[in-house]
């Protein structure tokens, strides 16, 4: 016999989590309702969004990455994206709670916060901040972070039709970099330091950026068509992120001005300071430093980068 609509969705379970505090006998009010429904409803998106991540993770971290597999992930991603738009717009709810309502059942809430959302340090863990409060949280210790897995997805992309650990792989590499600053100092010589630094800085990092560079900047290339996609996509993942933050501090300080937040916190202050924060940190910078597409270095090896049939 196949579920009912309710059994499915183990409705009658479910509608009764909205109490507060397990046992309490007290009526909450319409507005307490509210406040544990919203919040309820980002613990569950947060869950989703955490599996759609750990797909996209999954696939990039495979030592070889096909091309037929960069459309899943970005289509992982394109669903977390929109999911924070709507969690965006739940604020707008949230804010329907004038100051004086809330603080009618604020002290219910002792010192319980969405600070300590174990889900919300998943879900920051696993794009790539490891680190909360000195302690590694919601990841294990040789599990990688989306930030991770990408690095090493960047690091072998193919460079003038080079790949890593190839034959003259280094040379290849280093020709390009120095074809690109020298191209980037005759467009832009007052902000030349600015590239060479992002190229040459770090010699650890510095194939993995020439790769970025490299992508960027042949991105009409067909073989380059969804690697360029999926790199786009991870920068409106997260700037999807922190426009979610944004709205969450705009809408405390609506609140509940610049008081101390429940858990400890600063509060406002803190969530601003959420938002300033970047994981994606060279797929940002890199738009620093790109040069117009009649300036950039000769393509070399083409026919690599063009699509081939079986």
């Amino acid at each position: 016999m196949s579920p009912t609509y309710s059994e499915y969705l183990r409705l009658e379970e479910l509608l009764k989590l909205q109490t507060g505090v397990e046992g309490e006998k007290r009526r909450i009010s319409n507005d307490e309702l509210h406040f544990i429904l919203v919040h309820q409803n980002f613990e569950l998106w947060f869950k989703l969004v955490i599996s759609e991540l750990k797909c996209t993770r999954d696939i990039l971290s495979s030592d070889y990455v096909e091309e037929t597999k960069l459309p899943e992930a970005v289509h992982h991603m394109d669903r977390v994206i929109e999911i924070f738009k709507l969690m965006s717009q739940q604020w707008r709810v949230m804010e329907t709670l004038e100051p004086q309502d809330f603080l009618n059942f604020r002290d219910e809430l002792g010192t319980a916060s969405g600070f300590e959302s174990i889900q919300m340090r998943e879900m920051e863990s696993l794009m790539g901040a490891k680190w909360i409060d000195g302690k590694l949280v919601g990841k294990q210790e040789n599990e990688k972070s989306l930030y991770d897995v990408t690095c090493d997805w960047l690091e072998r992309t193919p460079i003038q039709g080079s790949t890593l650990n190839s034959e003259n792989d280094e040379n290849q590499v280093n020709e390009f970099i120095e074809d690109y600053l020298a191209a980037h100092k005759k467009i832009y010589p007052d902000t030349n330091q600015d590239a060479v630094n992002f190229l040459e800085e770090n010699k650890a990092l510095r194939r993995r950026r020439a790769g970025l560079v490299f992508i960027e900047s042949y991105r009409e290339l067909p073989l380059l068509a969804w690697p360029r996609k999926l790199i786009s996509t991870l920068i409106e993942l997260e700037q999807s992120m922190i426009l979610w933050r944004t709205s969450h501090a705009r809408m405390v300080e609506r609140m509940i001005g610049r008081r101390i937040g429940t858990g400890g916190s600063s509060g406002v202050d803190y969530l601003d300071m959420t938002t300033k924060y970047r994981v994606f940190i060279d797929l940002w910078a890199v738009r620093s430093i790109l040069i117009k597409k009649e300036a950039l270095p000769a393509i070399k090896n083409k026919d690599f980068y063009e699509f081939r049939g079986e």
